[in-house]
């Protein structure tokens, strides 16, 4: 997928505003997940590498049905901007004449952090209203939130139409390594799916059942599948075992995932495969794993929050070739091979 290249735009003395995915758990002002937060780190730099440029923050955070001291980037811009290693200032909107004084204040080679955008309701509603207000202080627009890139928004879509708009560096990053485990995979290839809703993991689960050689199903999806009488391929294999009536799967079951792993070229992983967030159901997790990270030829993608969750508190993200940023945004790419915000970036 040819995008347009944030490094390869003119970005001398120009307003820059990013859209980011800094939609994160946070606790005690501190994020639990640091991985979204860095990933944009690459554009931010070498955007703010340009002579004179002045750039703004874009995230959502949560959803708050109205404006809410709990959900504002107020409480945790300082924090990322510790991450990001720069100094923010925080905005307290989004859109408007707060924000073009901001902007006409900062120092340049300067960041505003924004208020969150889901403070606005027309921002989820495809309106090309608002994102013309999101425009109007701005001279040049980059995607760098492939996490929320799956979503019709405004800050996503519609906003590509006003302004030049390119790709964050991440973000074309991301379709790269993604459309490899759609079409240039070595194998034997092995898809590990995990998490809940098996609704929304039906299409993934028969695209892999096509293209890869196994696909190894756990978290509650088996034991959805089975109550709603769902027939997969052959070479799609569910739990044969569980513990805590469901809530992690058995022995037997991460003994034959093991099979198929260790055999693997190729390994995608995207949801735990218990409630890993209560210790005594995380074992069937951290186990299988165990097993892919000792798989040493294989090439490792994971993706998804809880997996990116599992995968920080254990100190385990270096042993994977890639991790996404996205969760539903990399189930939909790799059925889809593109997402709508990505589209909109090549109007």
């Amino acid at each position: 997928m040819k995008l347009p290249d944030i490094r390869m735009a003119d970005l001398e003395g120009k307003r820059v505003l990013m859209r980011v995915d800094f939609n994160v758990e946070f606790e005690n002002g501190k994020p639990k997940e640091l991985h979204k937060i860095k990933a944009v780190k690459d554009t931010l730099d070498f955007v703010l590498s340009k002579k004179g440029v002045k750039v703004s923050l874009l995230s959502h955070l949560g959803r708050p049905e109205k404006k809410s001291s709990e959900f504002s980037f107020r409480n945790f811009y300082k924090e990322i901007g510790i991450i990001l290693e720069r100094k923010p200032v925080f905005v307290s909107e989004c859109v408007g004449g707060d924000v073009k004084k901001a902007m006409e204040k900062l120092e340049e080679n300067g960041v505003l952090m924004l208020e969150n955008v889901r403070f606005y309701r027309e921002d989820e509603m495809e309106d090309a209203i608002f994102a013309g207000k999101l425009a109007e202080n701005f001279d040049i627009y980059v995607n760098e939130a492939f996490g929320v890139s799956h979503r019709r928004h405004s800050s996503l879509v519609k906003i590509a139409e006003i302004l030049p708009s390119f790709a964050g560096i991440n973000l074309i990053k991301e379709t790269e390594e993604l459309a490899n485990l759609r079409e240039k995979f070595k194998k034997p290839a092995v898809a590990i799916i995990g998490g809940a809703k098996i609704e929304t993991k039906v299409p993934l689960i028969d695209f892999f059942s096509k293209n890869y050689d196994q696909v190894l199903v756990g978290g509650k999806l088996g034991l959805e599948a089975e109550k709603q009488g769902l027939v997969f391929s052959e070479n799609v294999f569910i739990p044969v075992d569980y513990l805590g009536n469901g809530l992690d799967i058995g022995p037997q079951t991460v003994d034959k995932f093991g099979t198929y792993i260790k055999e693997a070229k190729t390994i995608l992983w995207n949801g735990p495969l218990g409630k890993f967030e209560n210790p005594e159901f995380k074992k069937g997790t951290v186990e299988v794993l165990g097993k892919i990270i000792l798989n040493k030829e294989a090439f490792k993608v994971a993706g998804g929050g809880e997996t990116v969750q599992v995968l920080e508190e254990g100190g385990w993200l270096n042993e994977f070739d890639f991790v996404s940023t996205g969760g539903g945004a990399m189930l939909e790419f790799l059925v889809k091979g593109t997402l709508p915000a990505l589209e909109a970036l090549k109007h």
